[in-house]
């Protein structure tokens, strides 16, 4: 069985992807277990950004199941309507209207459930993509990518796993920022989490609302700092005090963050970082 290592933020910008794309990097260079990494962050995926040579093996349109109303055969007895928890079937008995809005819809199969006239169907809506590329060296990236309006980032995610492609020894999930269900859905089977921080005041703040999520879920973590040299001393006397693993930390680089915007922060890494990133990796294969 795989083993799975989630990263994580509390806040956007504090370089999760650049740390995910670069510990997989690493893996793959220190550690002789295959490895995939998985982009979670179906909003805006930019894991592929970094990898120059990538073709694609595999798309998948993904799909959920809701309900059609048959107004010819429904009694408009909003049954559905009340067993609908998420508020998506509109009835209007006076005018013989029912419907359904599809991008509020959760599949949750309750209306099925209420209706007794057998005029509640099953069609389907697509709510984004989940593709696995090629990206060179028999290496794999499969990342999930919502359509735009959709609000169902955690029902991606959740077919985006179940779809992984090939057999892996490792699993790197790059989750979506913040602390929000799409989060929780993604490290929800993780064997441990990464939280990727910056020493600022905003960065302080939102790790410790993850690490609260975190034990709240029981899911063991160490933290990572980047942009060190930054802010202040506050994040490394938290990580002290609630006695959290400093797994390692890359300071501050207006180089490194022109290497980013170029794309170029796996093919050119600084050897003071890729130590750190090296750190990571020996670390993990201790539990593992």
């Amino acid at each position: 069985m795989a083993f799975k290592i989630a990263v994580a933020s509390g806040k956007g910008g504090t370089g999760k992807t650049t740390f995910a794309v670069n510990l997989f990097s690493s893996i793959n260079e220190h550690w002789t277990r295959s490895v995939q990494l998985v982009d979670c962050d179906v909003e805006e995926p930019n894991d592929l950004l970094f990898f120059r040579n990538f073709s694609v093996k595999s798309e998948k349109l993904s799909e959920q199941v809701i309900p059609k109303i048959d107004t010819s055969k429904c009694t408009f007895c909003k049954k559905c309507e009340e067993y609908c928890e998420f508020n998506v079937i509109v009835m209007m008995p006076s005018v013989q209207y029912a419907a359904v809005n599809k991008d509020l819809c959760h599949s949750c199969g309750a209306c099925f459930v209420a209706c007794q006239f057998d005029a509640i169907h099953e069609t389907t809506n697509a709510i984004g993509t989940v593709t696995n590329y090629n990206i060179g060296n028999d290496l794999s990236l499969m990342e999930g990518n919502l359509r735009v309006g959709s609000p169902l980032q955690t029902m991606l995610i959740k077919d985006l796993k179940k779809n992984l492609v090939g057999e892996h020894d490792i699993l790197i999930y790059d989750a979506p920022p913040g602390t929000s269900c799409p989060v929780v859905e993604t490290i929800s089977d993780a064997d441990f989490v990464i939280l990727v921080t910056e020493p600022t005041p905003f960065g302080v703040y939102d790790l410790k609302l993850t690490v609260d999520l975190l034990r709240e879920v029981n899911k063991p973590f160490g933290v990572f700092v980047n942009k060190a040299g930054l802010g202040d001393s506050e994040v490394y006397e938290f990580l002290k005090a609630e006695n959290i693993d400093l797994l390692g930390a890359i300071p501050f680089s207006k180089e490194y963050a022109g290497l980013y915007a170029k794309g170029k922060i796996v093919s050119c890494v600084p050897l003071q970082f890729a130590k750190e990133y090296r750190k990571v990796v020996e670390y993990l294969k201790k539990l593992n």
